[in-house]
């Protein structure tokens, strides 16, 4: 069935009841990513059913990660902690959107570390199995931003610019002409990843007998920060601690750590020696 106007993001509608091109996006993101990390541990001589195991607990915890830290951010002229104190039952409505990446990665992050330790999984080895997947979830998860008509950026006469409705825009863009177009900063973060993506997969493939254990994982955390650090520079509605942006300060975190674990990798840990098949010693008796 239809839906009827103003229903921002929804694809179809059952009574009151809408589904939103936001959450399906979410869902094939996560879906998507997960298929290829359990068919990288597979490739790894891991168990796969581990991927899809903790996948509901790091799922949880993500997601409660994501909006406590879309609700408790202060944006200038957007929904923040000022609009969720006088709303309180609007923090159930992630279907709305408002959901952080990073409180995501906070939260996905721990429910990972509590899955791997009741199981005792290897932590690094396991990180660097699911970091490229990473990408694509958060690859695809972006366009749902372009549905529910959020997280862009300034005006722009650019080609690829996206026009969007006056009940969606910033107070500071109300008097602009409706066919005002502005920086889709959802797609120019969904490339990004994309692209990231695939050279973790390169560097995975081509070189991993050279990479150590850990190393795919703090290349996710240097490659996403740094193209984070430029987008959030084209957000009107960024939350700002002081004159910075609040995930420009974790991205500055999140790479500094990724270093940091190239770093120790490269000083601190031994490569393994590599294994195979014992060779054979000819016998007979010595040589005069």
């Amino acid at each position: 069935m239809f839906c009827p106007p103003g229903t921002t993001g929804a694809i179809l509608c059952i009574g009151n009841f809408a589904i939103r091109a936001y959450g399906l996006l979410l869902m094939l993101g996560i879906l998507l990513g997960a298929w290829l990390a359990a068919a990288e541990a597979r490739r790894r001589g891991e168990k796969p059913d581990h991927v899809w195991d903790g996948l509901l607990v790091v799922f949880i915890m993500g997601l409660i990660g994501a909006r406590l830290y879309h609700v408790f951010s202060s944006p200038e002229g957007a929904v923040g902690w000022s609009y969720y104190r006088e709303n309180p039952i609007k923090i159930l409505y992630i279907w709305e959107g408002g959901l952080a990446i990073y409180g995501a990665l906070i939260g996905g992050l721990a429910g990972f570390f509590l899955y791997a330790y009741r199981h005792r999984l290897a932590v690094w080895r396991w990180l660097d199995i699911v970091a490229p997947s990473i990408l694509v979830g958060q690859a695809i998860g972006r366009w749902g931003n372009f549905f529910n008509q959020e997280l862009y950026g300034p005006p722009t006469t650019l080609p690829w610019g996206i026009p969007i409705a006056l009940e969606h825009r910033l107070p500071q863009h109300l008097t602009l002409p409706p066919e005002t177009r502005f920086h889709p900063v959802f797609l120019y973060e969904s490339l990004w990843n994309t692209i990231g993506f695939l050279i973790l997969f390169y560097l995975n493939r081509r070189l991993g007998h050279r990479l150590r254990e850990g190393d795919l994982f703090a290349l996710y955390l240097i490659w996403y920060p740094v193209g984070r650090l430029w987008i959030e520079s084209l957000r009107p509605d960024a939350w700002k601690i002081g004159h910075i942006a609040a995930a420009q300060i974790f991205s500055l975190i999140a790479l500094a750590a990724g270093l940091a674990i190239l770093v120790y990798n490269r000083i601190r840990r031994q490569v393994p020696a590599a294994s195979g098949p014992a060779v054979e010693q000819p016998s007979g008796p010595p040589n005069p």
